[in-house]
């Protein structure tokens, strides 16, 4: 198993945790220098908060630890293709690579809509890695909206 993989296991852990929970299931961990330095899963409805995405508490939770907002030499492990907000989100924390499993065709920021965290308009710009558990990400979302129809 990839290093990739054993991180993506991490967040796909989270959002199993989040469906759980009720909420749509998306898991992210942040890792710096081989270590989890933040967790996250999404959290909007019990947190009363829309900017509680899976990418946003795991960035928040990351920065405390490290004492920095700039997470230069993070990467960031998400089991869903971050939205508009949390693609700036990385951007503005200067983070070095995104790792998602699958894409988001509605509501993608980094790929499937826009291409925000990349972009040659911002003075930043993150590597991108796709595809990482994709079907196991995927798989995770369909089961849960299947079970809300």
């Amino acid at each position: 198993m990839s290093g990739h993989e054993i991180y993506m296991r991490e967040a796909l852990a989270l959002a199993a945790e989040a469906a759980a929970a009720g909420e749509t299931p998306a898991g992210a961990v942040v890792v710096i220098g081989g270590e989890i330095a933040g967790r996250g899963r999404n959290s909007p409805r019990a947190c009363l908060d829309p900017t509680a995405h899976a990418e946003i508490l795991a960035l928040r939770q990351a920065a405390a630890q490290v004492g920095n907002y700039r997470l230069e030499a993070a990467t960031v492990y998400s089991t869903l293709e971050p939205c508009v907000m949390c693609a700036g989100a990385l951007v503005a924390a200067r983070v070095a690579r995104l790792v998602f499993g699958g894409r988001d065709l509605r509501f993608g920021g980094v790929r499937s809509k826009f291409r925000l965290a990349d972009s040659d308009l911002l003075n930043h710009r993150v590597e991108i890695v796709e595809g990482v558990l994709g079907a196991e990400c995927v798989e995770l979302l369909q089961r849960f909206f299947a079970a809300r129809r």
